[in-house]
């Protein structure tokens, strides 16, 4: 009975490995039949970013017009939004010393190729877009989730303060977020499909393109990626929970790694991170804010590749890499990586912010080169920006809801689940 308890858990996920995996081989044997198939990945994602704005909307407004204390709203978010940074700078900063060690270009290139890439924005146009939209409109956008979450806050706060008024309108967005949850679970079911198209694109797609210097970047690059999930993930928990932390976070996060993998989009992981937090007696609260919040703004995967990209360029134009340059190196790849929005290929925002501030003479060369990097570093970046976000949950629930919350938590599903 046991055993085929597991083998239920398992089996979804078994079927969507199966099926990047054989996705993967059908992109390297048949490239053009990948290509030619890639629309059926691409309706997935859309699927999904349909659902996601009004769900981040319903998830993030419902728990703070629902939540009973406004000081423990803002000590979530205090938590969160520090826990982010931390985690953020640390990332940027293993990796500069990587760099160091061993840099992904050994020599300059010859001759690169241009690639007009016309106005951009100044730096105060792009923290203005981060953080507003021109009209309400806009909001109704995945391109927009970090002003899609900061109204969602302040209309959920209003709510709250609203107070018997705001009642019915509070228990229609918790009821609106259980309805989206369900919406997921019913689009999962074309997972697998999905996953295959998008698997057999990927490789068919980039598997002929990396040249020495992009091979030598991936090389140092993807390891890192796992070393992290290996010892800074179980490191964030036991911080979060202590050793039954490891445990459970290790027993939940394989569908969250699997799912953002897949879809290259933290803003799609958001569900499966969900039900993660959910299942590992996270309190509602607690994930509400937490995860679709780390959609946009906890990239450590992204502060990864950042350095990376900033150090690559470097290397190619024959730029030497200074511990000079440390500072504004990881002030740069904690702020670009709040402006990638959970999208595929981080839309791209990023590779502006750092084109702009350390290439702004040779831009038309180094934004291609970015764009190019990003693109073949994209899935283990999101796995780890995506997943993590679950695994600081664990971070602030300990800081919420003090060291017993993981205890109080299992306690509490387990009440629900014998009802």
């Amino acid at each position: 009975m046991k055993a085929k308890s597991v083998v239920n858990n398992y089996r979804f996920l078994i079927i969507l490995l199966l099926a990047m995996i054989l996705g993967a081989v059908t992109g390297a044997v048949l490239p053009h039949f990948a290509h030619s198939i890639s629309f059926l990945g691409t309706i997935f994602i859309r699927m999904m970013f349909c659902i996601v704005v009004p769900m981040v909307f319903a998830s993030i407004s419902s728990a703070m017009a629902n939540i009973k204390s406004r000081k423990r709203a803002g000590k979530i978010m205090g938590v969160t939004v520090l826990t982010f940074v931390l985690t953020g700078a640390a990332a940027a900063i293993v990796y500069f010393l990587l760099c160091q060690i061993f840099p992904p270009v050994t020599s300059p290139w010859a001759s690169m190729a241009k690639e007009k890439v016309g106005e951009h924005a100044t730096m105060t146009e792009m923290i203005m877009n981060f953080f507003t939209v021109e009209d309400f409109s806009m909001l109704l956008s995945r391109k927009a989730m970090l002003p899609l979450i900061i109204f969602s806050l302040l209309f959920g706060f209003s709510v709250n303060l609203a107070g018997e008024e705001g009642k019915k309108v509070a228990a229609f967005l918790d009821s609106l977020t259980t309805v989206m949850m369900k919406f997921v679970q019913v689009v999962t079911y074309y997972a697998p499909i999905a996953f295959f198209a998008i698997f057999a694109d990927l490789v068919s797609t980039y598997g002929s393109q990396i040249t020495e210097s992009y091979a030598r970047a991936l090389l140092l690059y993807y390891p890192v990626c796992f070393i992290y999930i290996f010892t800074a993930f179980p490191l964030m928990a036991f911080i979060g929970a202590g050793r039954e932390g490891i445990k459970v976070m290790f027993s939940h996060i394989v569908k969250p790694a699997i799912v953002s993998l897949g879809t290259c989009s933290s803003v799609a992981t958001i569900p499966s991170n969900m039900e993660a937090a959910a299942e590992s007696g996270i309190s509602k609260d607690v994930s509400d804010i937490v995860i679709p919040l780390g959609a946009t703004m906890h990239m450590d995967g992204s502060c990864f590749s950042c350095v990376l990209k900033i150090v690559f360029v470097m290397g190619a134009l024959g730029t030497p890499v200074k511990f000079s340059d440390l500072p504004a190196i990881v002030l740069v790849a904690v702020l670009s990586a709040v402006g990638m929005s959970g999208v595929p290929g981080g839309g791209y925002i990023g590779e502006y912010i750092i084109a702009s501030i350390f290439f702004p003479n040779n831009m038309e060369l180094a934004f291609p080169i970015l764009v190019a990097i990003g693109n073949l570093i994209d899935p283990p970046a999101t796995m780890i920006n995506a997943a993590g976000d679950y695994v600081v949950s664990f971070i602030v629930s300990r800081f919420v809801d003090g060291k017993d919350w993981l205890k109080n938590g299992m306690e509490r599903k387990k009440d629900i689940d014998g009802r």
